[in-house]
This record gives C-alpha cells, structure tokens and sequence, in this order.
C-alpha cells in the first residue's frame, strides 16, 4: 500500500487550508459536497484520519472511528433525502481504490449518489 500523503487535498480540506461546503461533520468524519456533481446529491464522506483507502480503513481504523464515520454517512444520506429509509428513492454509494479502482485522491472517501437513477453499477470495457 503507497504511504499516506498529507499534501491530498483532502487533508487540506480537514486542516482548512482548501475551502469545501461542508453537509455534517462529527468527532471522527466529514461530509462535504463534491466540486464535480455527477447527480443532484453528490456528497464526499471522509475519516478525519489518515487512511490511504477502503482497505487500510477497514484493517486499521478503531471501532469509534468506523462507527463515527458509517453514523455520519447514514446521517447524510437522510438529511440529503436520499435515504429510502426517510421516502427517498436511494442512492448509490461509491469508494474507489488505487488504478484499477481510479482513485484520484489517496485518502479514503465514500461518494453519496443520488438524487436521480444512477443507471447501471459497472460498464466494462475491452
């Protein structure tokens, strides 16, 4: 697994030097908007730690931390109105990992999608 880099933009939206809308936030996770929408609700969940991806995540982040961060997403999917759950119509939730995954920033980030159909999961290509 590559080494963390502080210098993703990500990190520098936790220590405030990149300005981001930001939807909710607890002690552990912060949820903002995406600057490229791909549908109407588009929201970016991330731990306040650093986490390379999904997988160094799940391996090393401690209980509070992965309960902190799933309450959150569960917390912005509702208030988005995308929440089944809440009379939404769903929402697709997304986190991509290293190049075969077509990760951009290296720090573990769950996408909320919604708003309108998201069409099909995968469209593979030769």
């Amino acid at each position: 697994m590559p080494a963390y880099d502080d210098s993703n933009i990500f990190a520098r939206i936790l220590r405030g030097e990149i300005p981001a809308t930001r939807v909710a936030e607890n002690d552990h996770a912060l949820a903002f908007r995406d600057i490229a929408p791909r549908a109407p609700t588009h929201v970016l969940v991330i731990p306040k730690r650093a986490y390379v991806d999904f997988a160094d995540f799940a391996a090393n982040a401690g209980a509070d931390e992965i309960t902190g961060f799933m309450r959150l997403c569960a917390e912005v999917c509702a208030a988005e109105g995308v929440d089944p759950a809440s009379g939404g119509k769903g929402f697709r939730a997304i986190t991509n990992a290293g190049p075969d995954g077509v990760q951009e920033v290296p720090h573990f980030h769950l996408h909320i999608i919604g708003g309108r159909m998201t069409g099909p999961m995968l469209s593979l290509r030769d």
